[in-house]
């Protein structure tokens, strides 16, 4: 295996197992599966959880990527910056779509929709990261 790669699942698999716990908690202790009502929306309590978990892993993960994983790119961290959040925003979205379809669509529990949602979503970023955010030109 390539030290990249170990790497990378190393740092990305850390990042991943603190935002199922953060998932887990929020969804569990701190929303009490419960929907999370705003002044100008509602959101279902697996979104929400998904949501306070993303607040915390992905400045970990871009740290652990850039410092860490893809420490040989020659690109600037301030070029890689808005590269990794349109991955990002990619990743927010396929989370988006895939927690709702299996939740809400095939009626599976949170917990483990979030984690099948999270083997999608690690796969696409690898990738977009490796040949996108952090490509070593």
């Amino acid at each position: 295996m390539p030290l990249q790669t170990f790497r990378y699942a190393a740092c990305g698999g850390g990042n991943t197992v603190l935002d199922i716990s953060l998932f887990f908690i929020s969804y569990r202790f701190i929303l009490h599966k419960e929907m999370l009502a705003t002044p100008w929306f509602t959101l279902s309590p697996h979104i929400a959880a998904f949501l306070m978990s993303f607040v915390v892993t992905f400045p970990v993960g871009f740290f652990l990527s850039r410092y860490v994983v893809f420490e040989g790119s020659a690109v600037r961290k301030r070029e890689q910056l808005p590269k990794y959040m349109v991955v990002v925003f990619g990743a927010i979205l396929l989370n988006y779509f895939f927690l709702k379809i299996f939740v809400e669509t095939f009626g599976m529990y949170a917990v483990l929709s979030k984690i099948l949602t999270t083997v999608i979503v690690v796969a696409f970023s690898y990738f977009s990261q490796k040949y996108f955010t952090f490509k070593i030109t």
